[in-house]
């Protein structure tokens, strides 16, 4: 499931009419994180990254098993001196409840969106142009959804395997409860093997169900 963020990274409520889930953000925790993590150098957005990747990971009904993976668009300095826009996505093996900044790997965004004009692309090729373009070379490998993390748009994108939405999805008739649930607040991609395609078809739907709800909210506000 995708968490949408405010402008501070603090998740918010995407279902107005409905009672929001109880959040875990305290704005006092969030501050110490935050200049804590300035001490060592690590940028305020990158730091509340890092708090809200927590936050996820130790609730076991947001992160079953561990699993799920959290990410950034930011900037970083590669070894030649230069400011380059990265994604900094959670690395694979990584728990989630104890996440630092290094297990968050920067990798250049541009050489990442650059996939998206390939028909398909195997997975061995993808780790090899994932780990060129780490900013540090010796980082750990990103999350095998790094591709995911990198078509969508948002600032921050959180994937969690959410007990709450598994219990409507992993139904025979997964894709009529989700529309009666959700309505067009969720996108909803049929299962599909793990790799590039499936990443990209996620990202397609994502974006068909945002402009929709774009739409009707100009109309919304036309009336």
């Amino acid at each position: 499931s995708l968490v949408e963020h405010d402008l501070f990274g603090k998740p918010v409520s995407t279902f107005p009419d409905h009672a929001p889930m109880k959040s875990g953000w305290v704005d006092r925790d969030a501050e110490t994180i935050v200049a804590h993590a300035a001490k060592s150098g690590v940028e305020h957005a990158l730091a509340l990254r890092i708090y809200t990747t927590r936050l996820l990971g130790r609730d076991p009904k947001l992160a079953l098993h561990g699993g799920g993976n959290t990410s950034l668009k930011t900037h970083a300095v590669d070894h030649l001196g230069e400011k380059v826009e990265v994604l900094r996505v959670k690395g694979s093996g990584a728990d989630m409840a104890a996440i630092e900044a290094e297990d968050l790997p920067a990798v250049r965004l541009d050489a990442l969106r650059r996939l998206r004009a390939l028909e398909a692309i195997g997975d061995d090729e993808l780790l090899a142009i994932e780990r060129v373009n780490l900013i540090d070379p010796e980082a750990p490998n990103p999350s095998v959804e790094i591709m995911l993390h990198a078509f969508l748009p948002h600032k921050f994108v959180d994937h969690t395997h959410a007990t709450a939405v598994l219990s409507l999805i992993d139904q025979p008739d997964g894709a009529a409860r989700c529309a009666e649930v959700f309505k067009d607040r969720l996108a909803f991609v049929p299962y599909l093997m793990p790799g590039f395609r499936a990443r990209e078809t996620k990202r397609r739907a994502c974006s068909r169900q945002a402009r929709h709800r774009h739409l009707r909210r100009k109309r919304a506000r036309s009336l």
